[in-house]
């Protein structure tokens, strides 16, 4: 059953919100679904945050209810490499409260966006547990395709756990426009 959704404001993440992101990620119901551990660090997470935060290619947003963190989500260059400089990884989380309530499409709307209209991305990537269906449905709503499924993937929870690895290509590449012939 769907829930009402609540106004929901999206910003940029900035170092100070290192104790939200704390008290988003040590949630087992959150941790559980990511590639995160139990007992996350403020100062881990405010370093992550200083380093995203210099207008570089990393995007990390959050979005608030009520002045309360109540999702996270980033794109993320996958590397140096100059022939992958065209792709980035998608990761995002929402509180269990606020779950299904559109927090998770908001966060996806600007995260794709930002990756088709501004940041020159034509691929974005992300890994997903198989059994995390709501997420897989939300990606899917935003072009995602399960190109893969990596068995035993990650341990969570003491059982090792398989994982889809999804990807979207970008649905309309920027192009340079016809110049009139002189």
């Amino acid at each position: 059953m769907k829930r009402r959704a609540l106004p929901v404001t999206l910003r940029r993440a900035t170092p100070d919100d290192a104790p939200a992101f704390v008290a988003l990620m040590r949630d087992p119901q959150v941790f559980g679904g990511l590639m995160q551990l139990p007992y996350p660090s403020e100062a881990q997470w405010r370093q992550r945050l200083e380093s995203s935060d210099n207008g570089g290619a990393e995007l990390s947003l959050v979005a608030e209810r009520d002045g309360e963190v109540v999702g996270s989500a980033g794109l993320h260059p996958v590397g140096s490499h100059v022939r992958r400089r065209h792709v980035a990884m998608l990761g995002i989380s929402v509180r269990p409260d606020a779950q299904r309530q559109g927090v998770g499409t908001a966060l996806m709307q600007a995260l794709c966006d930002y990756a088709d209209r501004w940041a020159q991305v034509l691929r974005i990537e992300l890994g997903v547990y198989t059994d995390n269906v709501r997420a897989i449905a939300l990606y899917r709503r935003f072009g995602f395709e399960v190109e893969g499924t990596h068995k035993a993937y990650a341990l969570r929870d003491g059982v090792f756990v398989d994982s889809h690895a999804m990807a979207r290509l970008h649905p309309n590449p920027p192009q340079i426009p016809p110049q009139p012939r002189r």
